[in-house]
């Protein structure tokens, strides 16, 4: 008998059979690919890491392997296949790189997979345990932390100083009979109530649960929804907008050297060409760029005129480019912290931040006298549809102030990044096929609204914050860019710039 006929043949009712209600008190033990997950391939959490940790080489050979693994899933054993497939993402690398990785970047793509059928049941259960073939290191951060599992039993991998072997520890890979040892290594006596699974590996430790439910293969079931997980998901990182299935993956690693170029030209375009010129540079080039709102004209020269200040939500580093680009004149901007290289690259005048409040805010009072000026209080990106909560410091220094919703499009790469070099940021974002940015200028604030009429500056701010979620459907938060840092990176996005010796570190903010 085939293994496929072997997985249609189960002497186990369907998920769609169990209750789900008065199970607070229960135990619950479910299979992650396939039963959690509506995908039954861990090959692209596999390339996510690869491409992560060990960039384009990595990633090639990994997708070299694939085939290897497969035929040995398929002829030989489930378990085989699988320590292809972890020799050849983790041979070598570090493993804080691996935890980095799987804390940062894969929960992301994990929570856009959930089986809506599974969580009804796995949810509803007052204990929540799962067993995977998978490595441990690179689920245990999500299940945890996203889904509320009290604990995840997976694969070892074997370490060496500090990096991971490639090889597998024992008892071995977690499938079959592994699997059933495991639970009874966990629970003794204590049979778990609910056993979830969905192939005939997950068989012996199904069996050994008081009650029994395979999830069947269906490609046309719908994930479970944003706002029916425990935790949103509001920060994440790495470079890949989409999961990297195999056939992506043979894309991007065609694409990168194409696309690298093209953002070259794109950059070389916005950097060298007049302001006027580059909107329709860009569209020459593959670059969208739409423009709703009135946006106001050039300030005036006149003795005594204050500049315009707009406020910006914050996407990528090349905001204030694209604000400058729908104005077809460019506006200076002041930045927390880039890199050396994208303010070479940069077609706009910046000027860093301090993070000195009394300093900071004689030198953009300063820059709105001699014209318009951007700002993004957020003082770091988010890529999901939040906003970050907004310093008030700008409010006070001025009440000519024009908010403005800044959203883009990507479909290959993120032109952010919280764990990599910020200098590959601009190259990145220009490297998708065709990248999109719209800007939306909203309606200047009302003289009644500002500082100047008695609100004060939180008011402002947090007013200002609203009137730009609402038109971009995004929803206000209060987290701050030490909160992006800390879920993402481990610290709080400070750096210290290098400094001659017998003098204090100045404390430079990630951006």
């Amino acid at each position: 008998m085939s293994k496929f006929s072997q997985e249609h043949i189960t002497p186990f009712p369907t998920i769609d059979k169990c209750a789900s209600i008065g199970r607070e008190k229960h135990t619950v033990v479910a299979d992650l690919d396939g039963t959690l997950l509506r995908g039954r391939s861990s090959f692209p959490y596999f390339a996510l890491i690869a491409f992560e940790v060990g960039g384009i080489p990595r990633l090639l050979f990994l997708l070299l392997a694939s085939p290897l693994a497969g035929l040995l899933y398929y002829f030989i054993s489930e378990s085989v296949g699988i320590r292809v497939l972890v020799f050849a993402t983790f041979a070598g690398m570090k493993l804080s790189d691996i935890e980095s990785v799987s804390r940062a970047i894969l929960p992301k793509f994990y929570s856009s997979d959930i089986h809506p059928e599974s969580w009804r049941v796995f949810s509803s259960c007052g204990q929540r345990c799962v067993l995977t073939a998978n490595p441990r290191i690179m689920v245990e951060a999500f299940l945890k932390e996203y889904l509320g599992v009290d604990m995840v039993v997976g694969t070892e991998i074997g370490s060496y100083k500090g990096r991971a072997t490639g090889l597998i520890c024992k008892p071995g890979i977690l499938v079959g009979k592994n699997k059933a040892d495991a639970l009874v290594k966990v629970f003794g006596e204590n049979t778990p109530d609910v056993g979830l699974g969905d192939r005939h590996t997950d068989f012996p430790f199904m069996s050994l649960c008081k009650e029994a439910y395979v999830v069947p293969p269906k490609l046309d079931v719908d994930a479970v929804g944003r706002g029916k997980m425990p935790k949103p998901i509001v920060f994440h990182d790495g470079r890949l907008v989409q999961k990297p299935t195999p056939l992506m993956a043979l894309l991007i690693i065609v694409w990168t050297p194409i696309g690298f170029f093209i953002a070259c030209l794109r950059i070389a375009a916005g950097a060298l060409l007049p302001m006027p010129w580059v909107y329709y540079a860009f569209w020459a080039l593959g670059v969208r760029v739409y423009v709703h709102g009135s946006p106001p004209p050039p300030p005036c020269k006149s003795l005594g005129n204050s500049g315009v200040l707009f406020i910006c939500s914050h996407r990528t580093l090349l905001d204030p480019i694209f604000l400058s680009t729908a104005l077809g004149r460019p506006i200076a901007a002041v930045t927390y912290s880039v890199s050396r290289l994208s303010e070479f690259l940069s077609p706009i005048k910046t000027v860093r931040l301090s993070r000195d409040r009394a300093q900071d805010a004689s030198m953009i009072k300063k820059l709105l006298e001699e014209g318009d000026l951007v700002i993004c209080p957020e003082g770091t990106t988010c890529r999901e549809p939040f906003l970050l909560r907004f310093s008030a410091l700008f409010a006070e220094l001025t009440d000519e102030i024009v908010p403005v919703a800044m959203m883009n499009r990507m479909s290959m790469f993120h032109g952010t990044t919280a764990r990599g070099w910020k200098g590959m940021d601009p190259f990145y974002f220009f490297m998708n096929p065709s990248p999109a940015y719209e800007v939306t200028f909203l309606n200047k604030l009302p003289k009644e609204l500002s500082c100047s009429s008695g609100k004060t500056s939180h008011e402002v701010a947090n007013y200002i914050q609203r009137l730009i979620a609402g038109c971009l459907s995004f929803e206000c938060t209060s987290f701050t860019r030490k909160d992006k840092y800390r879920a993402l990176a481990g610290n709080d996005g400070t750096v210290e710039e290098k400094k001659p010796k017998n003098t204090a570190p100045k404390q430079v903010m990630g951006c």
